[in-house]
């Protein structure tokens, strides 16, 4: 296991976190130019481990691909574009923000006299990109780390973008594109690399000894709250909830939706098995394990769960139990035994069933059950590794309420400032002619 400053994922951290310009260890070799360390013994094991943490890094970007298609799949087909529009948005304003902003705000290297217990303070990346002559970014004296820099921050940059992009299906079918935008931006460029540091940037929660190896709460369940507070100000869609009940609002292609949770399974070897910060064939092989076992145990337990509750098999929820899994085994995928990781994706998927169909009896309308399997799960996920692993509850529990708490109130300021200020959802006219034709002036699908 590495320790790095720029670290996504948990590591043991060094006893004063390094400086923010990340130089070299110095228990690291020196090189004086980078073809020296291609030519040092250290070489092989480098290219192996930054290669693996590249082709992680393209699968968790793959999985924006996943949530596009969930999330149009989830919704009427009347606003298929203006949901693709958004999730192309996000990771485009998600990298670049992390690029501008996010990365260096998350990972700081709390210089001293810097608070290091609850802001983030960064500032933009500069000459760290564009020299490529700082050889100490470029080896594994790069923090004694297995990657290069640049490897490091595009690997994270896609964490990043997911945290917005789940905001985005809860808040599908009724809220104002340009508002969104605003939102999203702000979001994923300055909130989450706040709470991101509190651990991955060796916060206090680091401090305390909190666990999230690949992000159930810093990432799950911030974007999980985030999207509880927005749908709150927001309101449900027109027609959903009648005085007669719930009025069911039908996906539009559960195909699409099947494809879509597929892709993100795939992406998640990458979230999680990235998250090791190595091609160690031990860990990465244990992870692999953990997280594809939790997904499949989540996918039978709702399964199972929803026919008995709504006396029919369910797609959707059997979709959303195989994700809850996958997000409810990421806090601990390193820590939890695969048996253990079997329970933990079966609690798991049996809980967003019974949270989806809560919600909705709360008047809480959410077409993709973004905040029951993000936040609801994420929070049972994180303190699966107290349950199944070898944490303390009590930190867990810290952790995951501390970060669900900041993600809401700060989503929730964000959404009444654009709410009062330029408003945050279409007319009622729009939203039955459907945002594609309203906000982007054509449908999605051309049957003549």
């Amino acid at each position: 296991m590495i320790t790095t400053w720029a670290i996504a994922q948990d590591a043991p951290p060094p006893a004063e976190a390094p400086a923010a310009e990340a130089p070299a260890a110095a228990d690291a070799p020196a090189y004086a130019t980078y073809d020296d360390f291609k030519a040092g013994p250290e070489y092989a094991g480098f290219l192996a481990n930054n290669l693996w943490i590249m082709i992680a890094a393209a699968l968790v970007f793959l999985m924006h691909l996943g949530f596009a298609t969930v999330e149009s799949g989830l919704c009427q087909s009347k606003n298929t574009v203006n949901i693709l529009f958004k999730n192309v948005f996000i990771v485009c304003i998600g990298a670049l923000g992390y690029m501008f902003y996010g990365f260096n705000g998350m990972y700081p290297g709390w210089e001293a006299g810097v608070s290091k217990d609850f802001f983030a303070l960064g500032k933009p990346i500069t000459n760290s990109f564009d020299d490529a002559g700082q050889v100490a970014n470029m080896t594994t004296a790069y923090a004694t780390g297995p990657m290069t820099y640049w490897t490091d921050f595009l690997f994270q940059a896609m964490f990043a973008a997911t945290a917005a992009t789940i905001v985005s299906g809860a808040v599908a079918e009724r809220v104002k594109l340009t508002s969104f935008m605003i939102y999203a931006t702000v979001l994923v460029t300055f909130f989450y690399p706040i709470t991101g540091s509190w651990k991955w940037g060796y916060g206090w929660l680091n401090t305390m000894g909190f666990h999230d190896f690949a992000g159930s709460t810093l990432v799950h369940a911030f974007g999980g709250f985030a999207a509880l507070a927005a749908i709150i100000i927001l309101g449900p869609r027109k027609g959903k909830f009648t005085k007669d009940g719930v009025k069911p609002i039908l996906p539009h292609s559960l195909p699409l939706a099947t494809i879509g949770v597929f892709l993100l399974f795939l992406g998640w070897f990458g979230f999680n098995g990235g998250s090791v910060l190595s091609a160690d064939p031990q860990a990465v092989s244990r992870v692999f394990v953990t997280t594809a076992m939790a997904g499949f145990a989540g996918g039978i337990a709702a399964m199972i769960t929803s026919w008995v509750v709504l006396k029919k098999p369910d797609l959707s929820m059997s979709l959303n139990g195989i994700l809850a899994g996958l997000v409810g085994i990421t806090a601990g995928a390193d820590d939890i035994s695969p048996y253990g990781a079997v329970a933990t994706g079966a609690i798991a998927g049996a809980i967003v069933v019974i949270s989806v169909l809560f919600l909705d009896k709360l008047k809480i309308d959410d077409p993709v059950g973004a905040v029951s399997v993000h936040g609801v799960c994420g929070v049972f996920g994180t303190l699966a590794p107290a349950i199944f692993g070898t944490k303390s509850f009590g930190t867990q529990l810290i952790g995951t309420l501390s970060v669900s708490a900041f993600a809401f109130v700060a989503s929730l300021a964000i959404f009444i400032i654009l709410k009062v200020t330029m408003g945050v959802r279409v007319s009622a006219e729009e939203e039955h002619e459907g945002l594609d034709v309203a906000e982007h002036g054509a449908p999605a699908y051309h049957i003549s």
